[in-house]
């Protein structure tokens, strides 16, 4: 099959129509008052509740270039069955609710529809036309609304037709990181606002899956998204950098054969393997961050640079302190203690020494320490007095 042409079992439409639900719930909520709040498939696709209690029940409705919304559209008149079905619940006429169907199609130009077109003048024979539709149509969906429908009194029937709108044209998934990013992201320097709606995305999608599987019951409220966006803005300014290895971990870990050169090094000087194995935990969240930070290009030129220069010179300072006291002399459990009080300072005493001043978390230090003690075959840094010593010698052997 032509990689351009799909299977005829394809569901990769209605995929998209699932994946569409929460990226254009994340654009309106963006756009909505702080105080609204949202929940995905509850009575409909969306339901947005505002700070006085009106909700608005969303169908969404993703459909392929070009597609037209009729008199007897499929999609319009499901999302009219479901909310029937709502408005009967909240007590009709006295119910707080509203009715939006969000549509990438164009309602027809001839359709009755256009009468729910926003900021349209609807016709005031709107309950006729909306009969006159039904009763065309043989479908067993629309012979359900009809007698749904049927059941309203006249007064009822207006009402509910009252307040279902339409908004055709709606942007397509593809267009949605886009408008969010320009509309709700201006603030954040362009460069980095594709990260930025990245994260904000991830987030976002982490907590949708929780409504859907139930784990989340609550709907999450505008506000929320302001102080999670403001979060991850914070991390781009000039003083600061994105965080987001806190949590990463290395799939496996054997801290007792690891081949590396920062865990012999540490094994040279009596570490314990739950030390060790944390040692790798830091390396390797410092080392995933780096390349982050490198294809996000947040760093200045030569940035790292400057820093694993500056991290080597302070080391240096304090190696000088520490093995001031040993002589050629000096026996292996005192040479060994030596780097112990060594890799502690870097450790734990080390925190002040920042790649920029407001990355304060601690695998950055840690990990970039144990880069510096990693490389081959000279490290620019070392714990054991005598390492230096010890790797001259394998190397003069295998020569």
């Amino acid at each position: 099959m032509p990689p351009d042409e799909k299977s005829p079992y394809s569901a990769a439409p209605q995929g998209v129509g699932y994946i569409y639900q929460p990226r254009f719930a994340l654009l309106k909520i963006l756009e909505f008052a702080e105080s609204t709040s949202v929940l995905i498939e509850k009575e409909d696709d969306l339901d947005f509740i505002d700070a006085g209690g009106q909700k608005s029940l969303a169908s969404l409705k993703h459909k392929a270039p070009g597609d037209r919304v009729s008199d007897l559209s499929t999609d319009f008149w499901k999302s009219v069955r479901v909310w029937l079905s709502s408005y009967g619940r909240a007590d009709r006429t006295a119910s707080n609710l509203r009715f939006f169907l969000f549509t990438t199609a164009v309602v027809s130009e001839a359709s009755f529809l256009v009468n729910f077109l926003d900021a349209a003048e609807r016709s005031d024979t709107l309950m006729t036309l909306a009969r006159e539709a039904m009763a065309a149509s043989r479908s067993k969906l629309i012979g359900e609304v009809t007698v749904a429908f049927g059941a309203l009194s006249d007064d009822e029937a207006e009402d509910f037709l009252s307040r279902i709108t339409i908004i055709d044209n709606s942007p397509r998934i593809t267009d949605l990181p886009h408008i969010i990013q320009e509309r709700h992201l201006r603030t954040i320097r362009r460069e980095n606002r594709p990260h930025v709606f990245e994260r904000l995305e991830g987030w976002w999608n982490d907590i949708m899956i929780k409504m859907l599987t139930g784990e989340r019951s609550d709907p999450v409220f505008g506000y929320e998204v302001s102080d999670k966006l403001s979060a991850i803005a914070e991390e781009y300014r000039s003083d600061n950098l994105p965080i987001t290895f806190r949590n990463a971990a290395p799939d496996s870990i054997d801290a007792e054969n690891d081949p590396r050169l920062f865990v012999e090094q540490l094994r040279s000087i009596g570490i314990s393997t739950n030390r060790i194995q944390s040692a790798i935990v830091d390396y390797f969240r410092a080392f995933e961050q780096r390349s982050a930070w490198a294809r996000e290009s947040l760093l200045v030129n030569g940035e790292m640079e400057d820093y694993e220069d500056r991290l080597s010179d302070e080391w240096s300072r304090y190696k000088d302190v520490v093995f001031e006291s040993l002589t050629d002399a000096s026996g292996e459990e005192a040479l060994t203690a030596a780097g112990r009080n060594l890799y502690k300072w870097a450790e734990f005493e080390t925190e002040r020494f920042r790649i920029r001043e407001r990355v304060t978390e601690p695998y950055v230090v840690r990990g970039a320490f144990h880069m510096l003690a990693n490389i081959r075959p000279s490290p620019r840094i070392f714990w054991h007095p005598r390492f230096l010593d010890r790797i001259a010698a394998v190397l003069e052997v295998n020569a």
